[in-house]
Order: C-alpha cells, then sequence, then structure tokens
C-alpha cells in the first residue's frame, strides 16, 4: 500500500483484506445511521467503519477526516460497536501508522 506522495508508508507487512457484505455489517452501518453518526448521504463511509469492525480489523487507516477520522466520530462508533456486541475499532489517519523499519 502507498501513501500519496508514493512512499510505503505503511509499512512491507500492512495487509488489506476484502469483506464481504453481510447481514452483521448492513445491520451495524444501520445503528450507525440510526445513532446519527452520519446522516444517509454517507452510508459508503458508515459501511466502510462497519465492516471493519465486522471482520475484527486491527484499524482502519483513511484520509476520511469528516466522517471517519474524528475523534467525536470514532467515540460514537465505538460506543455504538460494544452497545451491539462488537469490539472496539482503532481508526487513524496513514500519516498517525508507521512501522519500525528495525523490526
Amino acid at each position: 500500500m502507498r501513501g500519496e506522495d508514493g512512499s510505503d508508508r505503511l509499512g512491507p507487512s500492512c495487509s488489506v483484506e476484502q469483506v464481504r457484505l453481510t447481514r452483521d455489517v448492513i445491520d451495524l452501518r444501520d445503528a450507525y445511521l440510526a445513532a446519527g453518526i452520519l446522516d444517509p448521504q454517507s452510508t459508503d463511509d458508515a459501511t466502510h467503519v462497519a465492516a471493519a469492525t465486522v471482520a475484527r480489523a486491527d484499524a482502519i487507516v483513511s484520509w476520511n477526516s469528516k466522517h471517519i477520522v474524528r475523534i467525536d466520530k470514532m467515540r460514537a462508533y465505538n460506543q455504538v460497536n460494544l452497545q451491539t456486541g462488537f469490539g472496539l475499532l482503532s481508526i487513524a489517519s496513514p500519516q498517525e501508522v508507521r512501522f519500525d523499519e528495525a523490526t
């Protein structure tokens, strides 16, 4: 995975996983929308967060600071996650994610 400047920002061990759109993903997405975290025009962003949560991803790394990488949104997503029986999800911008090259 490459950063905007073409550098290897996330390190060689980074992996990207495709996640299926399951009933759990849709239900969690709908819970985010019902909680008012995002409006219906941002359904794709809510689906992205829900899919990562259901898949138990280590983190979402996103440039989307309007709907995803904001402390108020992160707290709200995780509140719904806990209320619906899912775990906490880490969310970060690519600038925050670095791996120690020596390890």
